[in-house]
């Protein structure tokens, strides 16, 4: 199942859709209107490039339910700024204090800590008014807005637990790392199925599947990053590693131990495509693509 071809296939979808992300993130958002290093300061941080899963994970749901892709980028672009907006906090000296993303200098090293603040302020609440001023149905607008905001609020709380703490202390390690996850990566992941299906106008049934799909997929990609932190090098992922482990985070790799993880990936991956069955060839490339983040290395 993991060979060579489900490799290139998955690098294949992924760019499939990363110009049209792109292009819309780049020209379909309003940049005028703002001082003129914020507005740099954004679009540094948006226009960094990336795996762009999590838009992409939208227009192939909404596509999968038969919709059109067209329909789905003001979803795809507002769940990439929160994206965003969560990397470029996340990288602040007040929580990890990561030096460099995707290559390059983090943003309040480029730009100083007070203009990160307030670039990831910009991009979250940019998203919410890319979705209000969609063209789609005030119903579609609504539950687009509902879906984004829940998740970004469970993404959040998983960024609590995984550097504050709080965690409830009466549930085991592997249940903790669990909540960690669910909710700091999970819940992203799983709002843009859920978010491309509402786009697609998704009968219950199979909004149900593309659910299951994505909360076994965003929980199998933060195992393969845990595994990624402990065992490949900054120069290769493109971001400091081995810092979880410095930093006392909790992960599956310090609860299971790296043999249980890889059973863990594989068993996750077995999930995400069994809850596709419902939707037959029409969730093909969403199988491929899981297939692809079980062994991404990067």
């Amino acid at each position: 199942m993991h060979n060579d071809l489900a490799d290139r296939s998955g690098e294949v979808i992924l760019k499939e859709f990363n110009d049209t992300i792109d292009a819309w993130l780049d020209h379909g958002i309003d940049w005028s209107g703002l001082p003129a290093n914020l507005a740099e300061a954004g679009r540094y941080s948006v226009l960094s490039g990336g795996k762009r899963l999590r838009p992409v994970l939208v227009l192939m749901s909404c596509r999968c339910v038969g919709g059109q892709v067209e329909q789905a980028l003001p979803a795809a672009g507002a769940l990439e700024l929160v994206h965003c907006f969560s990397l470029i906090h996340d990288d602040l000296p007040a929580l990890d204090n990561d030096l460099l993303r995707r290559n390059r200098p983090t943003l309040h090293v480029h730009s100083g800590e007070a203009m990160a603040i307030l670039a990831g302020d910009l991009t979250l609440t940019m998203a919410f008014a890319e979705l209000a001023k969609a063209d789609l149905s005030a119903e579609k607008r609504i539950a687009l807005v509902d879906e984004l905001a829940r998740s970004t609020t469970d993404m959040v709380a998983g960024q609590v637990y995984d550097t504050l703490g709080g965690l409830p202390e009466e549930r085991s390690a592997i249940e903790q790392v669990q909540l960690v996850h669910q909710n700091k990566t999970g819940a992203l992941i799983r709002c843009a199925c859920r978010m491309g299906a509402i786009c697609g106008n998704a009968e219950t049934d199979t909004m149900r599947a593309l659910t299951n799909y994505g909360d076994a997929m965003g929980l199998m990609f933060q195992i393969v990053d845990d595994l990624i932190d402990v065992t490949q090098s900054a120069e290769h992922v493109g971001k400091a590693t081995g810092k979880d482990a410095d930093l006392g985070k909790l992960t599956y790799p310090e609860v299971l131990g790296i043999d249980a993880c890889h059973e863990q990936v594989e068993r996750l991956l077995q999930e995400a495509i069994e809850a596709l069955s419902p939707l037959g060839n029409a969730a093909d490339d969403l199988a491929v693509l899981a297939k692809f983040m079980a062994i991404r290395t990067r």
